[in-house]
């Protein structure tokens, strides 16, 4: 009887980088090849083939880099692992979303439609599933109150200031910000963020942490060895940024076939938010869901409405920062049914996390509002 032998490691490598080698080959096919490609395919087949493609490449990468991301923050610990994985994702998201922004030139609203749907989604979709999930393998799951009450309270106002407030003032167009209520919000929001970033990072880590539960402190593997750890941290740093970089640049691509999509098909606007919002937080619903499941309801909840807070605090300045200096109009003002849709979220949230338990209603609830913003998408 032979024995197996094992892959040599840099077959193991090459097989675990198997998303950066398939989103660069797929960069360099495009940026030869892709001009061509979009402006002659007219079959409906091909073209729906070339989406799929573009659609796959870009959804590895990004499971490639929360990957390095998730590794990078088990490797330096809190704060410097948290940030690394904010910026990861936060960069992948403005990348893409300004990508599409540029390619929409005519619809200066789909950039806003991209930051609602990341909202809807994570904090009605993903938090739905996740408390119905959890609720009915485990009857009730407990999270830590602080934790919840800390998120919402900074979610709270910066969302309302930031796709509310544009469709009440005067001093510019509907919907949209003038140059200093732009430069005010962008300054106020990273700040404010920064200083929630402390408080979760260092001065009161325990609130985002579930009841009964200590700090997660490194493993002895990985302190054991310094020269081996810097290396680890160098090597995970430079993938990461090899990742991100296809994500990045097939976004072009991505923004173009999405706004020939909906032109052809005639699909509202805000269908193409949706589908990039929930490309860019596949990876983070799957670790919520699985986390709900596993009766892990804090680190569900940490990512869920992490997600949708980094969104508000660090995505709308980025985009009105840009839409300045290109000139380009940038409306965030949501219509008048999305307005009540995001009042009924933030007050719902405010709700759900008002105890220290949760149950399968309050799961059933924000799935409601999901189902009700997608209905209201196709049928306003």
């Amino acid at each position: 009887m032979q024995k197996s032998v094992a892959a040599p490691s840099w077959q193991r490598r090459l097989r675990s980088e198997m998303p950066l080698v398939f989103g660069l080959f797929t960069l360099v096919l495009f940026l030869l090849y892709g001009p061509t490609w979009l402006a002659e395919i007219q079959n409906f087949a091909a073209r729906g083939a070339l989406f799929v493609w573009l659609l796959a490449a870009i959804g590895l990468c990004i499971f490639g880099v929360v990957r390095h991301a998730d590794r990078l923050a088990e490797l330096l610990g809190e704060p410097l692992g948290t940030l690394i994985l904010t910026v990861a994702v936060i960069v992948i998201e403005v990348g893409l979303i300004i990508s599409v922004m540029m390619q929409g030139v005519a619809d200066p609203t789909l950039a806003r439609d991209t930051m609602f749907a990341v909202i809807m989604i994570m904090m009605n979709g993903m938090v739905g599933l996740a408390l119905l999930a959890g609720g009915i393998r485990h009857v009730q799951q407990e999270y830590n109150l602080e934790g919840a009450r800390a998120f919402l309270a900074v979610l709270l106002p910066l969302s309302a200031v930031a796709l509310v407030l544009p469709n009440r003032t005067v001093s510019g167009d509907a919907g949209a910000m003038n140059f200093w209520q732009a430069m005010f919000f962008s300054i106020a929001t990273i700040l404010l963020y920064a200083i929630f970033l402390g408080l979760q990072t260092m001065r009161h880590r325990g609130f985002f942490v579930a009841p009964g539960e200590e700090e997660e402190a490194p493993s002895e593997d990985v302190l054991a060895d310094p020269a081996s750890r810097r290396h680890s941290i160098a090597f995970h740093s430079l993938l990461l940024f090899l990742t991100m970089v296809p994500i990045v640049g097939l976004a072009e691509y991505l923004a173009a076939m999405i706004e020939q999509g909906i032109h052809t098909l005639g699909v509202p606007t805000a269908a193409g938010g949706v589908l990039i919002a929930a490309l860019i937080l596949a990876p983070e619903s799957i670790s919520a869901f699985e986390a709900a499941v596993a009766n892990k309801l804090q680190r569900s909840i940490n990512l869920c409405l992490g997600s949708a807070l980094s969104t508000v605090a660090l995505t709308v300045p980025a985009v009105l920062v840009i839409g300045l200096a290109s000139g380009q109009e940038v409306k965030l003002g949501l219509t008048g049914d999305n307005t009540v849709l995001l009042m009924l979220t933030l007050l719902v949230s405010m709700l759900t996390f008002s105890g220290a338990r949760t149950n399968v209603l309050y799961g059933a609830v924000h799935l409601l509002l999901f189902l009700t913003y997608i209905v209201l998408i196709f049928n306003p």
